[in-house]
């Protein structure tokens, strides 16, 4: 049995409360993400290799979970599949959060003509519907996966620049900023030493937020047929090639859609439960 004074010990020596649940899902979090750092030295079978003379065949123990519509080991497209929605989501969202940050905490510092264009040029880029939006730019470029990146990143930075910019115009109100304008600071240092430090608590869970998103909405343009291409496959593409076994309960169906939820509902719950820092009441 656990001895909760020792996790009470821990928690008051970090300065941290570390809650059960958070601790979990950052967990699965981090097996997806070794798994995808190191799927191709893990997979028992290629990803093309045809290893079962049956289609949707069933979990035994040369085959975990089963094979899919051409018999190919689906436990080897899943684990080889994280690569690809872990990867192509992380790198959208960095760089949606970035730009749409750095563009948000620009316009509010700024102000004036800076603001009213970045903020009505990004709101009708946001008002167009993101999976339309993507479904024309892949199907008009293809869907390669620099085209997927650039795809889901310019979808999600309206919304990152619009959270970044509420939060920077509150910072810039307050007196250490009209101190550090009266001293002469420039817009770069304005940016990057007063308001980005007072918001990189919300914009860190923001991008959380967005990761799921990202992966959900690739998810649906792989599901459509839009995303990686065969032989390689996310794991939208991999419900998408075997949604013929749903009537029949095939694995090949059901753990792809197990491990989508499972990496998104464990982003979910560790933005809900992050670490929070325990207030000394010897001070109060």
């Amino acid at each position: 049995m656990t001895n909760p004074t020792s996790s009470g010990r821990l928690n008051m020596r970090l300065g941290y409360r570390f809650n059960l649940v958070g601790v979990s899902a950052l967990g699965i979090i981090l097996l997806w993400a070794g798994v995808a750092l190191f799927a191709p030295q893990i997979i028992p079978h290629s990803v093309g290799e045809i290893v079962d003379a049956d289609y949707f065949g069933p979990m035994s123990r040369d085959l975990w979970f089963g094979s899919d519509y051409l018999g190919r080991d689906i436990f080897s497209r899943i684990l080889m599949g994280a690569r690809y929605t872990l990867g192509i989501s992380l790198a959208a969202v960095s760089i949606a959060c970035f730009s749409g940050v750095a563009l948000g905490m620009t316009a509010a510092v700024a102000g004036g003509w800076c603001d009213s264009l970045l903020s009505r040029f990004l709101d009708a880029l946001n008002s167009i519907p993101s999976k339309l939006f993507g479904l024309v730019v892949v199907a008009a470029v293809g869907s390669s996966i620099p085209a997927l990146i650039a795809t889901l990143s310019v979808i999600y930075t309206p919304g990152a620049y619009r959270f970044a910019r509420a939060l920077a115009v509150n910072v810039n109100t307050m007196d250490f900023m009209v101190v550090a304008r009266i001293r002469g600071e420039r817009l770069p240092y304005l940016i990057a030493s007063e308001i980005l430090p007072n918001i990189l608590g919300p914009v860190l869970a923001d991008l959380g937020l967005r990761f799921v998103f990202i992966v959900l909405l690739l998810s649906g343009l792989s599901f459509l047929g839009l995303g990686v291409q065969p032989p390689y496959a996310d794991w939208g593409a991999l419900v998408r090639e075997n949604i013929g076994g749903l009537p029949f309960g095939a694995p090949a169906v059901i753990f792809p859609s197990l491990a989508i939820a499972s990496l998104t509902i464990s982003v979910n719950l560790l933005i809900d439960n992050l670490p929070r820092r325990i207030r000394d009441r010897s001070a109060e």
